[in-house]
Protein backbone atom coordinates (compact mmCIF):
# COMPACT_ATOMS: atom_id res chain seq x y z
CA UNK A 1 0.00 0.00 0.00
CA UNK A 2 1.42 3.36 -1.06
CA UNK A 3 0.81 6.35 1.19
CA UNK A 4 1.63 9.80 -0.18
CA UNK A 5 2.24 12.81 2.08
CA UNK A 6 1.76 15.86 -0.13
CA UNK A 7 4.64 18.35 -0.10
CA UNK A 8 3.49 21.82 -1.17
CA UNK A 9 6.17 23.75 0.69
CA UNK A 10 4.49 24.02 4.11
CA UNK A 11 3.94 21.69 7.03
CA UNK A 12 5.63 19.27 9.36
CA UNK A 13 5.96 16.62 6.66
CA UNK A 14 8.48 14.37 8.29
CA UNK A 15 6.84 14.24 11.70
CA UNK A 16 3.67 13.10 9.90
CA UNK A 17 5.72 10.56 7.93
CA UNK A 18 7.32 9.27 11.12
CA UNK A 19 3.93 8.91 12.83
CA UNK A 20 2.62 6.92 9.85
CA UNK A 21 5.67 4.66 10.07
CA UNK A 22 4.97 4.06 13.76
CA UNK A 23 1.44 3.07 12.73
CA UNK A 24 2.80 0.42 10.36
CA UNK A 25 2.91 2.19 7.00
CA UNK A 26 5.91 1.02 4.99
CA UNK A 27 5.68 2.52 1.52
CA UNK A 28 5.46 6.25 2.36
CA UNK A 29 6.31 8.90 -0.22
CA UNK A 30 6.68 12.61 0.58
CA UNK A 31 6.01 14.13 -2.81
CA UNK A 32 4.73 17.04 -4.88
CA UNK A 33 4.22 14.80 -7.91
CA UNK A 34 0.81 14.45 -9.56
CA UNK A 35 1.72 10.93 -10.69
CA UNK A 36 2.53 9.87 -7.12
CA UNK A 37 -0.87 11.16 -5.97
CA UNK A 38 -2.61 9.34 -8.81
CA UNK A 39 -0.90 6.05 -7.87
CA UNK A 40 -1.49 6.37 -4.11
CA UNK A 41 -3.69 4.14 -1.96
CA UNK A 42 -3.77 6.75 0.81
CA UNK A 43 -3.05 10.48 0.67
CA UNK A 44 -2.31 12.83 3.57
CA UNK A 45 -2.45 16.62 3.14
CA UNK A 46 -0.65 18.10 6.17
CA UNK A 47 0.04 21.73 6.86
CA UNK A 48 0.78 24.61 9.17
CA UNK A 49 0.57 28.29 8.34
CA UNK A 50 -1.79 30.60 6.48
CA UNK A 51 -4.54 29.39 4.14
CA UNK A 52 -3.49 31.61 1.23
CA UNK A 53 0.12 30.40 1.42
CA UNK A 54 -1.02 26.79 1.46
CA UNK A 55 -3.29 27.15 -1.56
CA UNK A 56 -0.57 29.08 -3.37
CA UNK A 57 1.85 26.21 -2.80
CA UNK A 58 -0.67 23.68 -4.11
CA UNK A 59 -1.51 25.88 -7.12
CA UNK A 60 2.12 26.55 -8.06
CA UNK A 61 2.77 22.79 -8.13
CA UNK A 62 -0.33 22.17 -10.28
CA UNK A 63 -1.79 19.84 -7.65
CA UNK A 64 -5.38 21.09 -7.38
CA UNK A 65 -6.78 18.83 -10.10
CA UNK A 66 -4.69 15.77 -9.08
CA UNK A 67 -5.95 16.08 -5.49
CA UNK A 68 -9.56 16.49 -6.66
CA UNK A 69 -9.29 13.51 -9.03
CA UNK A 70 -7.82 11.42 -6.24
CA UNK A 71 -10.69 12.37 -3.91
CA UNK A 72 -13.23 11.48 -6.59
CA UNK A 73 -11.67 8.01 -6.88
CA UNK A 74 -13.02 7.01 -3.47
CA UNK A 75 -9.63 6.33 -1.91
CA UNK A 76 -9.01 7.73 1.60
CA UNK A 77 -7.73 11.31 1.90
CA UNK A 78 -6.82 12.97 5.20
CA UNK A 79 -6.16 16.69 5.71
CA UNK A 80 -4.37 17.76 8.90
CA UNK A 81 -4.65 21.25 10.47
CA UNK A 82 -4.18 23.68 7.55
CA UNK A 83 -4.64 20.67 5.29
CA UNK A 84 -8.12 20.16 6.73
CA UNK A 85 -9.00 23.82 6.20
CA UNK A 86 -7.92 23.69 2.55
CA UNK A 87 -10.34 20.82 1.93
CA UNK A 88 -13.20 23.29 2.36
CA UNK A 89 -14.77 25.84 0.03
CA UNK A 90 -13.01 29.02 1.15
CA UNK A 91 -11.33 30.92 3.97
CA UNK A 92 -11.53 34.53 5.13
CA UNK A 93 -8.04 34.45 6.66
CA UNK A 94 -6.33 37.69 5.49
CA UNK A 95 -8.93 38.12 2.75
CA UNK A 96 -11.11 35.73 0.79
CA UNK A 97 -9.35 32.66 -0.62
CA UNK A 98 -10.84 29.64 -2.36
CA UNK A 99 -10.03 26.14 -1.20
CA UNK A 100 -10.24 22.68 -2.76
CA UNK A 101 -14.01 22.54 -2.16
CA UNK A 102 -14.01 18.82 -1.33
CA UNK A 103 -16.07 19.38 1.83
CA UNK A 104 -18.52 22.32 1.66
CA UNK A 105 -17.66 24.80 4.37
CA UNK A 106 -15.82 28.00 5.26
CA UNK A 107 -12.88 28.87 7.49
CA UNK A 108 -13.39 31.72 9.95
CA UNK A 109 -11.37 33.25 12.78
CA UNK A 110 -11.91 31.84 16.24
CA UNK A 111 -13.72 34.53 18.30
CA UNK A 112 -11.51 36.65 20.55
CA UNK A 113 -14.04 36.44 23.37
CA UNK A 114 -15.59 33.53 25.19
CA UNK A 115 -19.35 33.16 25.42
CA UNK A 116 -19.19 34.58 28.96
CA UNK A 117 -17.49 37.73 27.69
CA UNK A 118 -13.98 36.95 28.92
CA UNK A 119 -11.05 37.42 26.53
CA UNK A 120 -9.69 34.32 24.82
CA UNK A 121 -6.06 33.63 23.99
CA UNK A 122 -5.57 33.28 20.25
CA UNK A 123 -4.19 31.05 18.83
CA UNK A 124 -5.96 28.20 20.55
CA UNK A 125 -3.11 25.99 21.74
CA UNK A 126 -3.34 22.85 23.83
CA UNK A 127 -5.21 19.65 24.52
CA UNK A 128 -8.97 19.45 24.07
CA UNK A 129 -11.41 16.53 24.37
CA UNK A 130 -13.34 15.35 21.32
CA UNK A 131 -17.13 15.33 21.44
CA UNK A 132 -19.65 13.61 19.18
CA UNK A 133 -22.44 15.67 17.60
CA UNK A 134 -25.84 14.45 18.74
CA UNK A 135 -26.80 12.95 15.39
CA UNK A 136 -23.37 11.56 14.53
CA UNK A 137 -21.92 8.06 14.83
CA UNK A 138 -18.18 7.34 14.80
CA UNK A 139 -18.66 3.76 13.63
CA UNK A 140 -16.80 2.93 10.42
CA UNK A 141 -14.83 6.19 10.48
CA UNK A 142 -11.31 7.20 11.47
CA UNK A 143 -12.70 7.71 15.00
CA UNK A 144 -14.36 4.33 15.46
CA UNK A 145 -11.62 3.19 17.87
CA UNK A 146 -11.61 6.54 19.70
CA UNK A 147 -13.63 7.13 22.86
CA UNK A 148 -15.61 10.34 23.24
CA UNK A 149 -13.73 12.65 25.58
CA UNK A 150 -10.30 11.59 24.33
CA UNK A 151 -8.01 14.62 24.14
CA UNK A 152 -6.05 15.78 21.10
CA UNK A 153 -3.52 18.55 20.51
CA UNK A 154 -4.48 21.71 18.60
CA UNK A 155 -2.64 24.84 17.45
CA UNK A 156 -4.82 27.16 15.36
CA UNK A 157 -6.38 30.61 15.05
CA UNK A 158 -9.01 29.74 12.44
CA UNK A 159 -11.68 27.04 12.40
CA UNK A 160 -13.97 25.36 9.90
CA UNK A 161 -17.74 25.75 9.80
CA UNK A 162 -19.25 23.06 7.58
CA UNK A 163 -22.25 23.97 5.45
CA UNK A 164 -24.03 20.77 6.47
CA UNK A 165 -24.08 19.28 9.99
CA UNK A 166 -23.68 15.83 8.43
CA UNK A 167 -20.09 16.67 7.54
CA UNK A 168 -19.09 17.38 11.16
CA UNK A 169 -17.77 14.21 12.78
CA UNK A 170 -16.31 15.62 16.03
CA UNK A 171 -15.89 18.93 17.79
CA UNK A 172 -14.17 20.43 20.82
CA UNK A 173 -15.03 23.54 22.80
CA UNK A 174 -12.98 26.68 23.42
CA UNK A 175 -14.36 29.51 25.51
CA UNK A 176 -17.84 28.05 25.11
CA UNK A 177 -17.55 27.99 21.30
CA UNK A 178 -17.83 24.73 19.39
CA UNK A 179 -14.78 24.13 17.20
CA UNK A 180 -14.85 21.62 14.33
CA UNK A 181 -12.17 19.02 15.08
CA UNK A 182 -12.94 16.28 12.53
CA UNK A 183 -14.90 16.73 9.32
CA UNK A 184 -15.82 14.15 6.72
CA UNK A 185 -17.47 13.74 3.36
CA UNK A 186 -17.45 10.18 2.10
CA UNK A 187 -13.78 9.15 1.78
CA UNK A 188 -12.38 12.63 2.56
CA UNK A 189 -11.49 13.43 6.18
CA UNK A 190 -10.01 16.44 7.93
CA UNK A 191 -8.50 16.75 11.41
CA UNK A 192 -8.01 20.26 12.82
CA UNK A 193 -5.78 18.78 15.50
CA UNK A 194 -2.37 17.21 14.92
CA UNK A 195 -2.70 13.41 15.26
CA UNK A 196 1.08 13.10 14.98
CA UNK A 197 1.36 15.20 18.18
CA UNK A 198 -1.62 13.68 20.02
CA UNK A 199 0.03 10.64 21.59
CA UNK A 200 -1.60 7.23 21.48
CA UNK A 201 -4.99 8.71 20.59
CA UNK A 202 -3.59 10.39 17.50
CA UNK A 203 -1.67 7.30 16.45
CA UNK A 204 -4.84 5.21 16.79
CA UNK A 205 -6.65 7.64 14.48
CA UNK A 206 -3.84 7.46 11.91
CA UNK A 207 -3.83 3.67 12.16
CA UNK A 208 -7.55 3.56 11.49
CA UNK A 209 -7.04 5.82 8.45
CA UNK A 210 -4.43 3.42 7.10
CA UNK A 211 -6.80 0.47 7.58
CA UNK A 212 -9.72 2.03 5.69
Amino acid sequence: MKTVVIDYGLGNLYSVKRALEVCGAVNICVSDSASDIAEADRVVLPGVGAFADGMRGITERNLIDPIRRYAESGRPLLGICLGMQMLTTASDEFGYHEGLNLIPGHVHAIPNYATDGSKLKIPHIGWSPLYMPSLEDWHDSILDTTSEGSSVYLVHSYAVKTESPCHLLAYCTYGGHNISCVIRKNNVYGCQFHPEKSGDIGLAILSRFLEM
